[in-house]
């Protein structure tokens, strides 16, 4: 018989209870007492009939182990009927391209309807028998650790720290309420027979919200980030909540005795273990993805393999391991990964969820179709629709109760947000795993336990459902997910952006030779930009957008450019220039900052926000104070007194320090039995007279040291330390003796057992020993931290040049851009000053920094080149390998490296003048004619005004330039520059030139230096500048000008030339770019197919067709086909486009002359 017939009664097939989250399955229990007596014949008849057919068939598996298993099943299809679902999900999601709740609730049917199938057919059961006998903590186990810790990964950790106590308040808030409302609710209308144990753990179980589909919603409305972060964070806090909690009734269960404190001490072993092993595994994590050998595979198996590991540990220890992957996901950020690995732990992650979610539901509804259906009734409905109804007041509750902290957290919170969060409270996975644990920890078991599945997934899919839909109407209709008038413009700038490269593209597409028959009319319409906001209530009316203040545009401004730097931050850990601490802080502390309205973030803040280094300073200035300084050569006696100089040779020498800290070290056996009391009682006498031998002591150290210092004795602080020891040992006899005179008086007895214990001060002076080891390790500890904020502040410097680049697409207003580049500009300015600080003070330190970031460079740059010889084919897959581990093997080595490096001489500072170009012949001449210059602190190096005397290179310390607005050679008669008073300043720290232009032109500085610190610089005079000059006529001197050249497009048009790779040294054996010169009214042709940019950096030049004035600096416009000098020297910068002709090219970087005047009139 292998069909049940109709006359089958429905209870057949029962759900056995789990007994234990290990060993508990569900499996086919026959109620034969339960069934009419007409039918147990036949049923019994059935049962052996199917036992019967089962051992006919040989399908008894076998082990490993050659054995064979101690049950006998059918073929297994349990494998194909999971792909299945897989498949059948998938398909839903293509084809209808409906909603993921109505995709679970269909799925949730099929399940039921195959749990149905199997629980009147003996083939269905068969294929569905290995999910029945799966143990109820399995599924948890095996699946739950990798969806927790994808939650935690995603949460962003800088944003909750700022506010994790209130998070953690509102978390708690939200479990408590949940947890005494629903548990009332369900003992008071649940009509099945439930103890209150049940009802306590229904309601800690259904009250938790998930972390992942609570905040789906506002994520997809475009809502703000802060809100989303505060649910998830509140969401994770209840699962953390919950999860402690079950592992502490688990726990209890296997406790013999029961009572307040060893809840409370179990409850908080659980709490704190689980967080310290979560943070030692995240550690453990971090090292391990920090090896440079590893590759993506590799790091994916650490990962992976620790999310599990982390799990089972802390579970084997009694503790939550859903709380410890907390901690895990909590401490690991984006750095902690390569780029290319988080993308794929992202992605895994992802599909490991879109494929796990709904095998959950149908499992689930497999099971609660193969239980019992006597509990399908109105009341059961009834409930339903009462717990939905219930959680949702819960919610609102828990919203009105934390209205007053998330006002505090933030000031746009009002009661339209009270009213979208309100909606949040979404139930998914998460309960769902949790609720087969319910059945498990109860003592007294229900006779349904799929009730709890049932109840579970309905209210899953009703707030999956209905409170989604809620929260985005509610959204929309309030105006909350409307983008405002500063975000538009913001999004419409970067469009713009976007449309001129298009345009762009195409212009510089047309002039290509294999493009000439292209329909470009065609290319034009089919990349037209045509870009909506998508959202609700957004304005598009030019008088608004025009009626918005600077300040309103600067706020939302400020927020881009936060996001910018942190961006910058990432790419310079990834790129190797900042360390993963050193990003970690500077991400930190700008996440800090942001939301303080209208705050730029200075690099004072940064310093602020790290607490560099001040306590450390104080403590070595405490240490050093404190160091004993034996100089004894003052001392010496004078005359012919032989007693004296005998004592002094005594006194100064090191024998007599280490017999003084030996007396010490041997008084501690007797102090060790002077507070043993019984060590005491029996040793009395000896003890009296090891403290007469020791007082002696001191008395003869003490009395050599006044012969020979005499009243200076009393000047040195150990000294006066030692006296006053032998003031209170001297005390302490002399009190011993009164009361060997007069035992019976108590007070003096007292003072005398008070100075007893008072000896334990004669170990004071061997705080003398340890003070240089002190001192030692705190000087290395203000070297990793001088290196660390030296890092600090040169990643703040890169981040603040490279959002320079970018504010133009911020904000296209033109005030506001100059209000950005003035603020970010003077930021850098700060930071380029606080690194010549920080190397001034730590010079060693800095030169290490630079010479493991030179060292890394050079690498980086030949891993590079690798990887493009290895796409091109030209070196094979192995070979790739193998060059590989050896650049890394270079990269790891570097650790090696001292932390602190001695400055190099000064005549190897020449080789830093990138105009010399590390030829030999042009720093032998130079290093020659070259001379030290010292200046002090506050010394001015040369004023404005004055005749440039010639350039100094500055080798260590500071200086400011101080200067009114540029002229760039324009003739006062234009009227342009003249007007200015704003005043420049600029930082110039070791490595940096000054005096190049005034000394090339011969003329008065613009600028004054004032050392801002000590300075050591190398001075090159103008007479000796212009000799060099003479002998290596014209490379050298056009070197220098094409030097300066880059450096002023770089600093005035970066932005445009961003993606031009204008290195010096590129520039001049690649001919990437070069310098004409200008005569005044001489004329230059600009041929555009050669000519990619030309740029003024000095003078000025008229189009000789519209005669409009182009002054430097500006980039010339394309329509300008030929030009003319106004000035006496004008100096335009010519970058080729990539067709330029080579030979040209050669001719202009070797500086030849004969090619200076090929296209001048």
């Amino acid at each position: 018989m292998t069909e049940a017939g109709p006359h089958r009664t429905p209870n057949l097939l029962a759900p056995r209870s789990w007994a234990s989250p290990f060993q508990n399955s569900w499996t086919v229990v026959v109620r034969v007492s339960e069934l009419a007596p007409d039918l147990k014949e036949g049923l019994g008849k059935a049962v052996a009939k199917m036992n019967s057919t089962w051992m006919m068939k040989d399908t008894t598996p076998h082990l490993l182990c050659g054995r064979s298993a101690d049950h006998s099943i059918d073929k297994e299809y349990f494998v194909v009927l999971m792909f299945s679902i897989i498949f059948l999900t998938g398909l839903l999601r293509v084809s209808l391209r409906i909603s993921e709740v109505s995709i679970l609730t269909i799925l949730s049917i099929v399940g039921f309807v195959i749990g149905q199938l199997a629980y009147s057919f003996l083939q269905v059961h068969q294929i569905v028998h290995p999910l029945l006998k799966t143990p109820s903590f399995s599924l948890y186990a095996y699946v739950a650790p990798l969806i927790i810790f994808k939650v935690a990964l995603e949460v962003d950790f800088y944003v909750l720290k700022n506010m994790l106590w209130k998070v953690v308040l509102i978390g708690f808030i939200g479990s408590s309420t949940a947890f005494i409302v629903i548990g009332y609710v369900v003992m008071k209308f649940n009509k099945d027979s439930w103890n209150l144990q049940c009802c306590l753990l229904f309601s800690m179980i259904t009250g938790m919200l998930d972390p992942i589909n609570s905040v789906l919603s506002l994520k997809t409305i475009g809502s703000s980030k802060m809100y989303t972060d505060i649910i998830r964070g509140e969401s994770m806090i209840m699962c953390g909540v919950a999860y402690i909690l079950l592992a502490t009734f688990r726990n209890l269960k296997h406790m013999p005795v029961i009572d307040g404190f060893s809840i409370f001490v179990n409850f908080t072993f659980v709490i704190f273990g689980s967080i310290l092993f979560g943070y030692l595994f995240s550690r453990i994590v971090r090292f391990l993805l920090n090896d440079q050998f590893n590759n993506t595979l590799t790091d994916l198996t650490y990962c992976f393999s620790m999310v599990y590991l982390t799990f089972y540990v802390v579970e084997f220890f009694k503790m939550s391991g859903m709380v410890a992957l907390i901690t895990v996901g909590l401490n690991l950020d984006s750095l902690s990964f390569r780029p290319k690995t988080e993308l794929v732990i992202t992605k895994f992650l992802m599909l490991f969820l879109s494929m796990f979610q709904p095998l959950l539901y149908v499992f689930w509804g497999i099971v609660i179709g193969c239980g019992e259906r006597n509990h399908l009734k109105l009341d059961t409905v009834t409930f339903m629709f009462l717990l939905f109804v219930t959680l949702n007041v819960v919610r609102a509750l828990t919203v009105v109760l934390v209205s007053p902290i998330l006002r505090h957290l933030s000031s746009d919170y009002d009661w339209r947000w009270g009213t979208v969060i309100a909606w949040s409270g979404i139930k998914g996975i998460f309960n769902l795993f949790l609720a087969p644990e319910m059945y498990s920890l109860v003592e007294k078991k229900a006779e349904s336990p799929e009730v709890f599945l049932l109840y579970t997934q309905i209210l899953s899919l009703m707030t999956l459902g209905i409170n989604s839909y809620m929260m985005t109407s509610f959204a929309r209709q309030l105006g909350l997910c409307a983008i405002s008038l500063p975000r538009q413009m913001a999004i419409q700038s970067i469009i713009k952006h976007i449309e001129e490269i298009r345009q762009n593209t195409i212009t510089l597409s047309k002039t290509e030779k294999l493009l000439t028959n292209v329909n470009w009319t065609l290319v034009e319409e089919k990349t037209k930009i045509e870009y909506s906001i998508p959202f609700h209530d957004v304005s598009h009316g030019k008088h608004e957008q025009e009626s918005l203040t600077d300040e309103v545009l600067m706020e939302e401004a400020r927020l881009h450019v936060a996001r910018i730097q942190m961006n910058s931050f990432e790419k310079q850990c990834h790129e190797g220039i900042l360390n993963a601490k050193a990003a970690r802080m500077l991400i930190g502390a700008t996440k800090s900052f942001s939301p303080i309205h209208g705050k730029f973030m200075s690099i004072y803040d940064v310093s602020t926000y790290v607490k560099a280094k001040s306590w450390l300073i104080k403590f070595k200035n405490i240490l050093t104070m404190l160091d004993y300084h034996k100089n004894m050569a003052d001392f010496f006696p004078s005359g012919n007194n032989r007693f004296q100089t005998y004592i002094y040779y005594i006194v100064a020498s090191e024998e007599f320090e280490y017999t003084g800290n030996a007396i010490s070290f041997m008084y501690i056996f007797p102090m060790i039995m002077h507070l043993w009391p019984m060590a005491r009682e029996l040793n009395v006498s000896s003890l009296i007279l090891v403290n007469y031998y020791f007082i002696f002591l001191y008395v003869l150290q003490s009395a050599l040291k006044v012969i020979i210092m005499k009243r200076k004795y009393f000047y040195q602080h150990w000294n006066i330390v030692e006296f006053c020891i032998l003031l209170i040992g001297i005390a302490d006899i002399s009190c011993i003796y009164f009361v060997r005179l007069r035992p019976s008086n108590m007070i003096l007895i007292q003072i005398t057992i008070i100075l007893g214990y008072f000896r334990i001060i004669r170990f004071i002076p061997l705080i003398k020993v340890i003070i240089p080891l002190l001192v030692s390790v705190v000087d290395v500890q203000l070297k990793k931290r001088g290196s660390l904020m030296y890092t600090i502040t040169k990643g703040y410097v890169k981040s603040q040049e490279d959002t320079k680049l970018l504010i133009k697409q911020i904000s296209s207003r033109e005030s506001v851009y100059q209000k950005l580049y003035e603020i970010l500009e003077t930021n850098r300015r700060d930071g380029v000053k606080e690194l010549g600080l920080i190397e001034r003070e730590c010079r060693d330190v800095v030169i290490a920094l630079k010479t493991k970031q030179a060292v890394r460079t050079v690498i980086s740059r030949a891993l590079k080149e690798l990887t493009f010889q290895s796409s091109r084919g030209i070196i094979d897959h192995h070979e790739v390998i193998e060059v590989n581990k050896v650049l890394l093997s270079k990269i790891k080595e570097l650790n090696k490296l001292p932390m602190a490096i001695p400055p190099p001489p000064p005549e190897k500072y020449l080789h830093n003048i990138v105009w010399l170009e590390n030829k030999d012949i042009y720093i032998e001449f130079f290093k020659n004619k070259a001379r030290l210059a010292y200046f002090e602190y506050g010394s001015v190096m040369c004023q404005e005004g004055e005749m440039a005397k010639g350039i100094y290179l500055i080798i260590s310390g500071m200086a400011v330039l101080h200067s009114s607005s540029p002229t760039f050679g324009i003739d006062s008669g234009l009227g342009v520059h003249t007007g200015s008073q704003t005043m420049f300043t600029e930082y110039c720290t070791s490595g940096d030139l000054i005096g190049e232009l005034s000394c090339l032109l011969k003329r008065e500085l613009q600028y004054t230096a004032i050392c801002e610190t000590v300075l050591q610089a190398c001075f090159i005079s103008l007479e000796d500048l212009y000799e060099g000059f003479d002998a290596f006529w014209p490379i050298l001197e056009y070197k220098i000008w094409l030097k300066l050249a880059l450096d002023i497009a770089r600093q005035y048009f970066e932005s445009v030339l961003v993606d031009e790779d204008l290195k010096f040294h590129k520039c001049v054996t690649l001919s990437l770019a070069y310098v004409e010169t200008l005569s005044d009214w001489n004329e230059m042709t600009i041929d555009k197919e050669t000519m990619k940019f030309v740029i003024v950096v000095y003078g000025g030049v008229t189009d000789k067709q519209t005669n409009v004035p182009y002054l430097a600096p500006c980039i010339l416009p394309t329509a300008c086909e030929q030009v003319r000098g106004t000035s006496g020297v004008n100096k335009l910068l010519v970058i080729q486009a990539s067709g330029a002709s080579q030979k040209e090219g050669q001719l202009r970087g070797h500086g030849y002359s004969q090619h200076w005047s090929s296209n001048i009139q």
